[in-house]
């Protein structure tokens, strides 16, 4: 017997996860000097997250330190072996927490198995990684059959997206202020990606959203798993731009009839850095860039 568990950035509602079976350990965030827990939108109002930020509030987020993972996958080991998929390090430095804390237990429970897998995703992409696992569980594959699947196809996983703002970009330090605000004028929106170390790679920009969307639809169909015939997950998620990401939604079911095909929010940590105004995409298909 084991546990699959996973952290809060993969930003699928905590009901579905429940569902599933997968135990999650929320990461937390500041707005005016109050911690708020990251609870995949169960009770902390994401609406009123966005609002914050439009009103120049300034969340910050900070890493799963070693001692909450240590007491979290303790909690698992009690029950069976554990198998932990971790945030994205090249978003975040919290899956060395992780490491380290595995490495400590298994002093613990020398019997156990723990095994943590670096996702190399974020927000929905690392939520389609743990959510195909739990698929291959619940069909009977082993831990040795399930981790090397991740291993290997983890980096096929596709993060696309784009801004509809410069503004927050700005304020991370991403582009310069005079750039920000010109940007604004002309209504450009940057089109990124996640690389193969899960890093993101701003790597084109269009004059307005639906230029956009469009470029976003062509670089989904060049790397698509199976083309027009793709029918696995295609997870839509946005930061409070839900008309954006409707429309967004709509070509996509009409391009990818057979594909899964889903709308979510972005949750606060990833919202607390990408601001207001990004749509993103999640999907199965060739190995990612370098």
């Amino acid at each position: 017997m084991f546990t699959l568990t996973c952290e809060s950035t993969a930003d699928i509602p905590i009901s579905h996860l429940a569902k599933r079976q997968i135990c999650v350990l929320p990461y937390t965030y500041c707005l005016d000097d109050v911690e708020y827990v990251d609870d995949m939108g169960e009770y902390n109002g994401r609406t009123n997250f966005y609002k914050l930020l439009k009103q120049g509030k300034r969340p910050t987020t900070s890493q799963i330190n070693a001692e909450r993972y240590k007491n979290f996958f303790r909690q698992q080991l009690y029950q069976g072996d554990l198998m932990h998929v971790a945030f994205d390090s090249g978003l975040s430095n919290s899956v060395y927490n992780a490491f380290y804390a595995a490495e400590e237990l298994k002093k613990e429970f020398p019997d156990r198995r723990i095994v943590v897998i670096d996702s190399t995703c974020g927000c929905l992409g690392y939520g389609i990684l743990v959510d195909m696992l739990a698929d291959m569980r619940d069909n009977g594959a082993t831990f040795d059959e399930m981790y090397d699947w991740a291993r290997d196809n983890k980096t096929k996983i596709h993060h696309q997206f784009f801004s509809t703002t410069l503004t927050y970009y700005r304020r991370s330090g991403r582009v310069s202020g005079p750039a920000a605000t010109l940007g604004n004028i002309l209504h450009l929106c940057p089109i990124l990606r996640l690389n193969r170390e899960g890093k993101i790679i701003a790597y084109a920009k269009t004059m307005g959203t639906t230029k956009a969307i469009a470029k976003t639809l062509e670089e989904i169909a060049a790397h698509v798993q199976d083309g027009a015939d793709y029918n696995g997950r295609m997870w839509i998620a946005h930061s409070d731009c839900p008309d954006t990401a409707s429309k967004v939604l709509e070509q996509l079911k009409t391009i990818y009839a057979k594909a899964d095909v889903r709308l979510f929010e972005i949750g606060p940590v990833i919202g607390s850095h990408c601001g207001a105004g990004t749509v993103a995409v999640y999907f199965m298909g060739d190995e990612r860039i370098e």
